[in-house]
């Protein structure tokens, strides 16, 4: 089965014309192999947006990922009723320059959105993202909040610790799936970066996902693979996440880490806390399930300069 024909199933399901879940059957895409060797960029400064188009450009620029007429998710974290300082969201300059760049690629619809923790009109507004994207002012730039309605259940073929979930279906139709996750700690994942903000993008009770949470999630991003993921590091929390609160919690790094190999950007992210990629379970789970690279000898880390 090829994706065209896993969306027609999606859209069978949806318009009640089908009752059986789609199954997703795709072979993921091997970036582990020793044949490929992804890049990772990373920049470091304080001109946030500046830094979004240097890494973004440094990876072949944003018509490499978005074509005209493409329908873009970017999938920031926006899960907690809290400001930018505290660090639990995804700085709102990095979702705005990432929204301007693919406007401005000829993208027909954006939306961004996540399945909130916390009162979603309440994340949507202390985060800042509300405000920075009605500053944009296109008509093709939507932020929206979580329709339940939207959320297909689909058979995950190829599942380890998941054989079936519910993904919400503008995710699963996006011709362009940018995940924009906020690196931090994560009681119960230890470190919370992209691979885990898929839980964002799924319905049903979550809290089953925390059982065996590594494995689940690597089985959740083959579904979801986004083909640009760029890290926030401008402000980390490096305990009591992945809420935080406490500014005594959040560590000021101003770095921004970018990569079409998902678990690669994850590797990078976690040295910034003094891990190893070996330490973090989802890591060493989507590596098994050929979802990226994990050994950062085997890419190319290239340091930008500002």
């Amino acid at each position: 089965m090829d994706r065209r024909k896993f969306l027609k199933q999606v859209s069978l399901w949806s318009a009640g014309i089908i009752i059986t879940p789609p199954v997703f059957n795709l072979t993921p895409k091997l970036f582990g192999s020793p044949l490929i060797k992804p890049d990772i960029l990373v920049a470091k400064g304080d001109d946030y947006s500046g830094m979004v188009r240097q890494v973004v450009q440094s990876l072949g620029g944003i018509k490499a990922f978005v074509k005209n007429g493409d329908k873009v998710v970017i999938k920031p974290n926006i899960g907690w009723d809290r400001n930018v300082e505290q660090g639990a969201n995804t700085h709102p300059l990095i979702v705005a320059e990432l929204a301007k760049l693919c406007l401005g690629a000829g993208a027909s619809k954006i939306f961004i959105f996540d399945r909130t923790c916390n009162e979603e009109r309440r994340c949507y507004n202390n985060s800042g993202i509300k405000s920075a994207m009605k500053e944009i002012r296109d008509k093709r730039l939507r932020l929206e909040y979580i329709d339940d309605r939207k959320f297909v259940p689909v058979n995950i073929k190829k599942g380890k610790a998941l054989k079936e979930w519910s993904f919400y279906k503008d995710a699963l139709e996006a011709d362009c799936y940018i995940n924009v996750p906020v690196a931090k700690h994560h009681s119960l994942s230890r470190l919370s970066i992209g691979l885990k903000n898929v839980m964002g993008v799924i319905g049903g009770w979550r809290g089953k996902i925390h059982y065996k949470l590594g494995a689940k999630l690597a089985d959740l991003n083959m579904v979801i693979k986004p083909k640009l993921t760029i890290v926030d590091a401008t402000r980390v929390i490096v305990r009591n996440g992945p809420q935080g609160g406490d500014l005594k919690d959040v560590k000021i790094l101003n770095t921004i880490i970018g990569s079409v190999d998902p678990v690669a950007a994850d590797a990078y992210a976690t040295t910034l806390f003094g891990l190893e990629p070996h330490q973090i379970k989802s890591t060493v789970e989507a590596y098994k399930r050929g979802l990226g690279q994990m050994d950062l000898g085997k890419c190319n880390v290239r340091y930008l300069k500002a």
